[in-house]
């Protein structure tokens, strides 16, 4: 309860005057120009800020996608540079096979060469064996042959019956131990 002495008139809680309504509105002015001075001052400052924070992330945004692009173009350049050197590793391995194939090919040839004139010597030498063994057989008839002769001319035995006993010999060693 509020007392009122006898001079007081009652006045209100929330007295709008004249001089209420002025102090308010230079007070939204101050308080305006206040956010005008601190925009320029503060905001600003703060909004260039985050322009170049935004712009800064933006920029390596896209350079962080042109260093992906530039992996994602080299990785792909050296699959096609392993896929050529597969392919000439490859291209070397049979080159290399191929050759292989020839040296062993001739190598085989020149072996059967080889053989071939083993073979052709071994013949030859056999023939020559052949002939020496044939001489020889035939040295070996002439000294027989001699022998009989000697023998025959020491029984006295005239040279008729010498000459057939020699052709006899000879026909009978003739045929079979000239021709082989």
């Amino acid at each position: 309860m509020i007392f009122l002495t006898e001079g007081q008139s009652m006045s209100r809680l929330f007295d709008l005057d004249w001089q209420l309504v002025a102090d308010a509105s230079l007070m939204i002015v101050a308080i305006f120009v206040l956010f005008l001075v601190m925009s320029y001052f503060l905001f600003n400052p703060a909004r260039k800020l985050m322009n170049s924070r935004k712009e800064k992330i933006r920029s390596e945004l896209e350079t962080a996608k042109q260093d992906m692009e530039e992996a994602g173009r080299l990785r792909e350049e050296y699959q096609e540079k392993l896929k050529e050197i597969d392919r000439e590793a490859e291209e070397i391995l049979s080159e290399a096979r191929r050759k292989a194939l020839n040296n062993e090919n001739q190598i085989i040839a020149e072996a059967k060469e080889e053989a071939a004139r083993i073979l052709e010597r071994a013949h030859v030498e056999a023939e020559l064996e052949k002939q020496k063994v044939s001489d020889e057989v035939k040295r070996e008839i002439v000294a027989v042959a001699a022998l009989m002769a000697g023998k025959v001319v020491a029984a006295s035995i005239d040279t008729a019956v010498q000459d057939r006993l020699l052709d006899e010999t000879l026909k009978e060693m003739g045929d079979k131990t000239w021709l082989s």
